[in-house]
């Protein structure tokens, strides 16, 4: 069994990640700003943690990932809430949570990001210019770090129910992608720790999700 700390665990991808974590075996611990998020998450069979990620200093949040084997930072504002909230939690957020996880001796850190695609062909808001900027500053720090990172792109989420099949790859053209199916690419990646220091593109595909992983190793 892992123990997988979750940031972002009550967002759509991050209770999806619980569940399934749950079923293959593995201990969630989540974290979460609201009693009743708590409570949900709970109720999923994870371990909640009270914490905001905006703001908890470095020392606190290390001490909340304690004991844990594996990050996943799947928390963003999605453009949401103005620039000052996208530089909090998916710029300084970020960096924060790198900086903890390095202090608590987590080497395996799993961040999922943005694919550069987003957006395009449509008129973007200048928030999310902005938001996809932040995203890649956040992948460059995490990538100049000595932590085992996992940097996953999906492509334009939806609430489809995944069938586990997938297309992941250093570059793979731009899709869309059910929200099932980047949990499930998670726990995959949770599981094959090999699989590491790589950007990874994500879209529903024809390769089952297990296999599409372990191609990348």
């Amino acid at each position: 069994m892992s123990k997988v700390f979750i940031i972002g665990a009550a967002g759509n991808v991050g209770r999806r990640l619980v569940k399934r974590l749950v079923q293959h075996g593995h201990q969630p611990v989540a974290l979460h700003r609201q009693a009743e998020q708590g409570e949900q998450l709970k109720r999923l069979g994870a371990l909640p943690v009270n914490g905001s990620l905006t703001d908890v200093d470095e020392g606190d949040f290390s001490g909340l990932m304690q004991g844990c084997d594996s990050v996943i930072f799947t928390a963003g504002a999605g453009g949401k809430g103005g620039e000052e909230n996208t530089n909090a939690i998916d710029g300084r957020g970020l960096e924060l949570a790198v900086t903890a996880a390095q202090q608590a001796g987590i080497s395996r850190f799993l961040l999922v990001s943005a694919f550069p695609e987003a957006g395009r062909g449509r008129q973007p808001s200048p928030g999310f210019e902005h938001y996809m900027a932040v995203k890649k500053q956040a992948d460059v720090h995490l990538a100049a770090s000595d932590l085992d990172w996992v940097i996953l792109r999906p492509g334009t989420l939806m609430d489809d129910a995944g069938n586990g099949k997938v297309s992941a790859g250093l570059a793979v053209p731009y899709g869309n992608i059910s929200r099932d199916n980047v949990a499930a690419a998670l726990v995959a990646l949770v599981e094959q720790p090999q699989v590491k220091r790589v950007i990874i593109e994500l879209t529903d595909g024809d390769t089952p999700v297990d296999d599409a992983i372990k191609a990348l190793a």
